[in-house]
């Protein structure tokens, strides 16, 4: 497996089109991913029981299996806490690009980001709808463009593609994402999408998609919210001519891995672009009872706003991680954790079996002020790991929420 360029649009037989219809003052705000043949699609969705009109529209036709054939995603507004009118919007937004795709508006899913409870502009939706469908191509630049077209107050692009070989035929994972805030486990405030050329059975990628969110959207934390319009699709559209993936293909494992690479280095982008983030900060838990106890406790740690804020003070207090640790719900024995930070500027261990450590302070807030760090937990109750990814709760985050909407 190997990194290569394009994103969403590195996969055979894939093109999209971006506009600044005006949703937003002058940036990029709308695109239209789309595939030249009806692919198989697969799809989570937020866990918020407020769900936006697009979130209830995909949801639909992601549960009848249905082949589809684009996704239409706008940026600026979320077209959430819209009620009937939004629903239908939704729907229209829909059908006005399968009209200008040639395909039914059930072969088109539908996604927005952006401020909740205004209505979308259908006058502006529909005429950059009509630009989009007139702007599809399948270059560097489209690529980028797409990128960009969905981000809200990310401040860089996510991207990534991936070329492995199956059955000695190139094939190609893509993808692209945007989140920076209201980002926490159960998916976060994020949109992702991710196309490829390999055939994949529907059910088999359905459960692919639920297995790979658990280890990378899901072990993500930003700030403890989750959002409304939480939204990750998989389009896979055998443009490749590999042979078809499924539960009982012999050549799944190579499928699987690079699925999942893709989707944990995008979440990965998006705690490191986390709103006012100043930190990129992993944890990996080790020795746990279950791998639910594992995930469990890595997520607890990350999501503490006590050792966020200790983090970005460049404080080693050790004693928040070992609080979070203990309500997060999961079984250990405390007295042989064993506990230690690290970045380029060293490393230190902070308690060893239980027993804090006389440690170097100097050195532990050298370490700390390093923009990545890696906290390490070693429990001795099985053999159970899990790793999670979060950032830092600086001043800047209140100052970029304080005024999101003005």
């Amino acid at each position: 497996m190997k990194k290569i360029e394009m994103g969403v649009l590195a996969p055979k037989g894939y093109k999209s089109g971006s506009v600044a219809s005006g949703i937003k003052k002058s940036k990029l705000d709308m695109t239209l991913i789309v595939s030249d043949s009806s692919s198989t699609v697969a799809g989570a969705f937020t866990t918020n029981i407020v769900k936006a009109a697009p979130v209830l529209y995909d949801e639909v036709i992601v549960k009848q299996k249905k082949r589809v054939k684009a996704i239409l995603i706008n940026s600026g507004n979320a077209n959430a806490c819209t009620g009937k009118q939004g629903e239908a919007d939704a729907l229209k937004s829909a059908s006005l690009a399968a009209a200008g795709l040639g395909c039914e508006s059930n072969e088109v899913l539908v996604c927005s980001t952006g401020v909740i409870g205004v209505p979308l502009p259908m006058e502006k939706i529909e005429k950059g709808i009509h630009a989009a469908t007139s702007h599809l191509g399948s270059t560097l630049h489209h690529s980028n463009e797409c990128a960009k077209a969905i981000l809200t107050t990310d401040t860089f692009a996510k991207e990534i593609a991936v070329e492995f070989s199956i059955d000695g035929k190139d094939v190609r994972i893509g993808g692209i994402a945007k989140g920076s805030g209201m980002i926490h486990p159960n998916m976060a405030t994020m949109l992702s999408f991710i196309t490829t050329d390999a055939e994949v059975e529907v059910n088999y990628l359905q459960t692919l998609l639920g297995s790979s969110i658990s280890t990378s959207y899901n072990m993500i934390s930003v700030d403890g919210d989750t959002s409304t319009n939480d939204t990750v699709l998989v389009l896979a559209n055998g443009a490749s001519g590999a042979p078809l993936i499924d539960e009982n293909s012999p050549f799944k494992e190579e499928f699987e891995k690079a699925f999942t690479f893709v989707h944990t280095e995008l979440a990965k982008m998006i705690v490191k672009d986390g709103e006012g983030a100043s930190k990129f900060i992993e944890v990996n838990l080790i020795g746990a009872m279950s791998q639910s106890d594992a995930s469990t406790i890595a997520r607890s740690i990350i999501t503490s706003s006590l050792v966020k804020t200790a983090f970005f003070g460049s404080d080693a207090n050790w004693g928040r991680i070992l609080c979070a640790m203990g309500y997060s719900g999961a079984s250990f024995d405390q007295h042989k954790v064993t506990m230690s930070y690290k970045s380029d500027g060293g490393e230190i261990i902070v308690m060893d079996q239980g027993e804090p450590i006389a440690f170097d302070e100097v050195l532990a807030k050298k370490i700390l002020t390093h923009n990545v760090i890696y906290l390490t937990i070693q429990l001795a109750d099985g053999p159970y790991s899990a790793t999670a990814w979060g950032c830092d709760l600086s001043y800047e985050y209140v100052k970029i929420n304080g005024d999101y909407r003005s």
